[in-house]
């Protein structure tokens, strides 16, 4: 089914139209990656949710770019860096989108918590075309006064000034982390404030937005992942929020020569929140499995499949908590 913006939805790029159908793009793909959790098969459950969220984007009504996805061209059937979505190609509102069909896919085929379906998107030019390389990232969630938190301090420093900043002594906070060796010399030096430490096996963009919900009890996020999702998390905290810093990390030259590829000059630039995504933005996420953030895909003894999605949007500072109920197939 196509959807095409009507009346009062059809004023701008970023229509509020577009905040649900984003939620539908994403329930497809984690629908999709959900009948391969457990499976032990990261390529396939992967595989799924592309598809499926490649097909749901190409039923919208808008000229979409994908900026951050599967890869370059050469590296993805779909979904890659540059492909053109929606079916109104130069016609509909000009959009350009961060996705991440599967933020899990270790998580899926072993069936661990926090894999999502995810995906942002910005009027053209809003989001920064991130390499597909490391990047260094820092957060913390609302409420404190800008600047805290700083990629040029130790991770030490940063601590100490939310600790203080919080009221209480730096052995109640509590820091996310990757649980990767590359990690080992960031966890010793946390524990050595007497923080408590989160490890997680996967999934940073769930962490990073975990530093935004109280209930999760994480105060910062710290550590290296995929540049790509540090764009999503950013996304993310635009929406609800929170202070975000990002530092690409480059492994050698060809990394380095791809960087510029996409038009990144200063190797060695510390990424604010609205450098990352700028402007209006919407950000869109669906549990594959259950969560710190969202409820996993579920399937009911009459047939039906349940699934949990949030939905975010920076201009009216709305988030939306979306429960649906599915008629399988």
């Amino acid at each position: 089914m196509t959807t095409q913006p009507t009346g009062e939805l059809a004023g701008g790029a970023m229509d509020r139209v577009l905040v649900l159908e984003m939620v539908r793009v994403t329930e497809a793909a984690a629908m999709a990656a959900a009948s391969m959790i457990g499976r032990g098969d990261e390529k396939a459950a992967d595989a799924a949710a592309v598809e499926a969220m490649r097909t749901a984007l190409n039923d919208l009504y808008m000229d979409g770019t994908v900026v951050i996805g599967e890869g370059e061209r050469d590296e993805a059937p779909m979904l890659y860096i540059g492909e053109k979505v929606g079916n109104a190609p130069g016609k509909g509102p000009k959009i350009d989108i961060a996705l991440d069909p599967l933020e899990g896919t270790t998580i899926t085929a072993k069936a661990g918590p926090n894999a999502m379906a995810v995906l942002a998107v910005a009027e053209e030019g809003n989001l920064l075309n991130a390499p597909d390389v490391y990047m260094e990232k820092l957060a913390v969630g609302p409420g404190y006064s800008h600047g805290i938190i700083d990629l040029a301090k130790t991770p030490t420093e940063n601590v100490l000034a939310v600790a203080k900043e919080k009221g209480v002594p730096p052995e109640e906070i509590i820091v996310c982390v990757l649980d990767r060796p590359r990690h080992d010399k960031l966890i010793a030096e946390l524990r050595s404030l007497g923080c408590g430490i989160m490890l997680i096996p996967d999934g940073d963009v769930a962490g990073v937005i975990a530093t935004t919900n109280p209930d999760t009890t994480i105060d910062l996020y710290m550590g290296s992942g995929g540049a790509p999702e540090g764009v999503l998390a950013a996304a993310a905290l635009r929406c609800v929020g929170g202070q975000f810093k990002g530092r690409l990390l480059f492994r050698n030259d060809d990394e380095r020569l791809r960087a510029r590829k996409w038009g990144i000059e200063d190797l060695d630039k510390i990424y604010d929140l609205e450098e990352l995504a700028k402007g209006d933005c919407i950000f869109a996420a669906t549990g594959v499995t259950s969560g710190s953030l969202l409820e996993g895909v579920k399937r009911t003894r009459d047939g039906k499949i349940t699934t949990e999605s949030v939905v975010m949007r920076a201009s009216s500072g709305t988030v939306r908590w979306v429960k649906s109920e599915h008629r399988r197939a």
